[in-house]
């Protein structure tokens, strides 16, 4: 395994920051991805520095949320996280909306290119399905950098933003799963997940300029309301 440390992290506030995507995969057989329009970022409390005396605080190199929950000044109220959408935002402010579009593709191709790398090697049932959290930087140049891709990922909260989306997702979540059976299985948005591929890249109306949609806005009721509807017409 080779490993490399990131040594010039994009930063906002002079701060170091990852993002925290979801996918979820509902087949390997044939590869079947969801990717989730929202996440967050992770934000450390103390400002970003290479010298030598701070290379051993992980308050300034870790953005691991228990471990920023140890810092004196961390705000439990506010919390260390910021919604992808904002982050996007920002992006779009500083760099103009089509460096940011590119980087959202990016990061999309780099969770497709981790997938499709072992999915020979994944042991697929019909019956499971399973949600990743990924782990991903940015450095200054605007590269995306996979860190690691956690199974199971936490899904505990710390504030009530973060609340309302990871229980939006999971509910989003158990609507694609469709247990019920529900769908009429031609579906390539439910809730904040869009189908990416299926086999193959999911081909989808999308508006010119945007090759990804991740962190972009959605409604949470009216994607369901449609479904609902389609699945009534099935």
């Amino acid at each position: 395994i080779a490993q490399r440390y990131i040594e010039n992290p994009y930063l906002i506030g002079g701060k170091k920051f990852d993002l925290r995507i979801y996918a979820l995969v509902t087949s390997y057989a044939p590869l079947t991805v969801w990717l989730y329009r929202s996440g967050f970022a992770r934000f450390s409390n103390v400002r970003f520095s290479m010298l030598k005396d701070n290379l051993g605080d992980v308050a300034i190199h870790l953005t691991n949320v228990a471990i920023q929950k140890q810092a004196a000044n961390y705000d439990k109220d506010q919390g260390c996280k910021w919604e992808l959408k904002s982050m996007k935002l920002f992006l779009i402010s500083k760099h103009g909306i089509e460096a940011a579009n590119n980087l959202m593709h990016d990061i999309q191709m780099l969770i497709l290119r981790s997938l499709l790398a072992v999915q020979k090697v994944m042991m697929n049932d019909k019956h499971c399905f399973e949600l990743y959290g990924y782990d991903v930087m940015i450095d200054s140049d605007l590269k995306a950098w996979l860190i690691e891709v956690n199974a199971s990922p936490s899904l505990t909260a710390d504030t009530s933003q973060d609340y309302q989306l990871k229980v939006g997702m999971l509910d989003d979540m158990c609507d694609v799963v469709d247990m019920e059976k529900k769908l009429t299985g031609s579906e390539k948005q439910i809730g904040g997940f869009d189908l990416i591929y299926n086999n193959g890249p999911v081909q989808k109306i999308r508006p010119v300029g945007i090759p990804s949609l991740l962190g972009c806005s959605f409604d949470r009721k009216d994607s369901k309301k449609a479904s609902t509807q389609k699945a009534k017409e099935k």
